[in-house]
């Protein structure tokens, strides 16, 4: 079961680096073994934003893309249950993260012309958040993602971990929803892929079809993957049935946009 991937050890990264003066302000970078410059995968882990959840587990798919010719850059940030985490530092500590690899791009061969975000689960929320928020976020893939924070309040997931995250309900602190719910955001210049299992009994599948719904009618460039029988954690394990399309379709996101052009042969 894709399960065990949570416990279960990664190989290591090939360096840790450190993007704030927090413990937990660092990611992991995984780097392929031919030359660069290389294409980056910033991934952003789940955990519905708790502390107890960390980055370790992300750690295989981030191994299996590095060894596909993605330098992989697994970020931690603070959490629900750290100082300084939950909204807003948790969401500060992903755009820190993210602005941090143009600094560290020439010493690593890192192309930041191409990059995508990829968000597991709460990831996912953290991920399109980015992209709503950063301009230059123009690929970001959602496995799974925790994409409609009223609806998470509604069916109290995973004992109202959105409360904890935002600081409160939706009628206590209804600007910190706006801000941070994906469903409510406008994201003009990103293509947005999202990625469901139909067995997830995490995260409903329905999430990520009414957000290509409600955001394809807004004109926004985003397109649905659904994987049968894939659950929730098969999106990020690489043993899984499901992981060859996910890996086909990050590899396709980080084509070069004049190779996206060409005819197929």
């Amino acid at each position: 079961m894709s399960e065990d991937i949570l416990t279960s050890p990664p190989p290591h990264a090939d360096v840790r680096l450190a993007y704030g003066s927090d413990a937990n302000q660092f990611g992991e970078l995984r780097l392929p073994k031919s030359k660069g410059p290389f294409p980056i995968a910033m991934n952003i882990h789940g955990g519905f934003w708790r502390a107890k959840y960390d980055l370790a587990h992300a750690g295989h798919l981030c191994a299996a893309l590095s060894g596909k010719g993605i330098a992989t850059w697994n970020l931690e940030y603070r959490r629900v249950g750290n100082a300084g985490g939950a909204w807003p530092g948790t969401f500060d500590d992903i755009a820190a993260g993210f602005r941090f690899l143009s600094q560290v791009a020439r010493r690593y061969q890192l192309d930041t012309a191409r990059i995508v975000i990829l968000g597991h689960s709460a990831g996912g929320q953290l991920a399109l958040c980015l992209a709503a928020h950063e301009p230059a976020v123009t690929r970001v893939i959602s496995l799974a993602g925790v994409l409609d924070l009223q609806q998470t309040f509604d069916l109290h997931l995973s004992n109202d971990a959105v409360v904890e995250f935002l600081g409160g309900k939706p009628n206590d602190v209804p600007e910190h929803y706006h801000d941070a719910d994906p469903m409510r955001l406008s994201i003009p210049q990103a293509s947005q892929v999202l990625v469901h299992g139909t067995k997830d009994d995490i995260v409903p599948p329905a999430f990520s079809r009414n957000y290509v719904e409600k955001k394809k009618k807004a004109g926004e460039n985003v397109t649905l993957l659904e994987i049968t029988q894939a659950d929730h954690f098969d999106l990020i394990d690489p043993r899984s049935t499901a992981w060859p399309g996910i890996e086909k379709t990050i590899l396709s996101s980080l084509r070069p946009a004049d190779s996206a052009t060409q005819p197929s042969r």
